[in-house]
Parts: structure tokens; C-alpha cells; sequence
């Protein structure tokens, strides 16, 4: 049976407590209904004292309102527990930034972790029996976490990677991609491509 809704509203991500992933997600989420910029920036405040004309009047009540609905999608990806902590932030700014300060982890942690993935990267090689899929699958999943950590490979390193790292029954395919592309401009959706 045919719908007549055409447009399906996409899903609030939900926080499960893995913060750098929800952020993510929930800035574009945000973005995508347009009202990251508030959240990112805030409500300007208006001065004491300054009176505003009818017209920055409106935009300051449009802001406020477009906050309000702002609040209300960080207020339905939260469960109760820790909507209880928020309680008292007014604009979806200071949800954010107390979710941020309370929840990502700090920079010595996080450095850790960067460590521990930069020897998962390089340690990494095609185990006998993996599908080349698998593989492209382990590199990327090391290479994004490292880049929610604040390090980008970018393609060239993690195309490098994977060529070099294969297993020995690939070593003819890999000889004839490096002689065929220039590595250095491959990226890895034309490299997983050519598989």
C-alpha cells in the first residue's frame, strides 16, 4: 500500500553514551533542520537598556523559538538520568556545551586512545582468509576512529596502507593498480572499486 507522506522525518540519534559518535550525528542532524548555528553559537544576547525595532524584535523571537525547538531534539536524544543533569541549561548552547564538557573525553585520554589506534594502523595487515571487503572495512574503522580522535589519514596514507599491507596472493593486483593509477591522487572509493 502506497504512503501518502513522501518525506520520512530521519530518527533523533539517541545518546548511548559514546559521545564523539552521537555529536556526530547529532550535528547533522541539527544542521540538517537548520538550527546548528544556534546551538553552536548561541542566542545573541541583547544589551540592557538597547531598544530594538520591530523587525529585531521579530528575528530575536524567531532565534529564541528556533532555540526552543533545538532544546526539544537534545531533550528527546537523552534519556532521563541525564536529563536530569541538564535541567537548568536555558538554550540548546549550554545543553551542548555541558554535554561536551561532561561526556568527551579528555585530551590526555584522548591522546591515549590516539596512541593506541596510531599502532592498531600501522601494525595492520590482511589476515589469510579475510575477504578484501573485510579488510577495507578493519582499515576504515581504525581510520575513522582515529579521525573522531583528531587525527585525519586522509586516502593517500590509508590507501598506502591497505596496498602495502594485502596479503601476498594480492601482490600482482596491488603491481598493477601502482603501475596503472597514481597513488597519490587514488582515493579509497576508486581503490575499493577496482576490487
Amino acid at each position: 500500500m502506497a504512503t501518502d507522506n513522501l518525506f520520512v522525518q530521519p530518527a533523533i540519534p539517541k545518546f548511548d553514551g559514546h559521545y564523539d559518535h552521537w555529536a556526530m550525528l547529532m550535528e547533522n542532524f541539527l544542521q540538517s533542520k537548520e538550527y546548528w548555528n544556534l546551538v553552536e553559537n548561541g542566542i545573541p544576547m541583547v544589551a540592557t537598556g538597547v531598544v530594538l525595532t520591530d523587525t529585531e524584535k521579530k528575528h530575536y523571537e524567531d532565534q529564541k523559538l528556533k532555540d526552543l525547538k533545538a532544546k526539544n531534539y537534545l531533550f528527546q536524544a537523552l534519556d532521563r538520568s541525564i536529563l536530569e543533569t541538564i535541567l537548568t541549561k536555558d538554550t540548546s548552547k549550554d545543553i551542548w556545551d555541558s554535554m561536551k564538557q561532561k561526556y568527551q573525553g579528555t585530551t590526555r585520554v584522548k591522546r591515549a586512545h590516539l596512541q593506541a589506534l596510531r599502532k592498531e594502523f600501522e601494525t595492520l595487515h590482511m589476515k589469510t582468509g579475510e575477504t578484501v571487503n573485510e579488510y577495507f572495512a578493519r582499515v576504515l574503522t581504525i581510520a575513522n576512529k582515529m579521525k573522531a580522535n583528531g587525527e585525519d589519514k586522509g586516502d593517500v596514507a590509508v590507501v598506502e596502507k591497505i596496498l602495502r599491507s594485502m596479503t601476498s596472493k594480492f601482490d600482482y593486483i596491488v603491481c598493477s593498480i601502482e603501475e596503472a593509477k597514481d597513488t597519490s591522487t587514488l582515493t579509497i572509493d576508486e581503490l575499493q572499486r577496482t576490487w
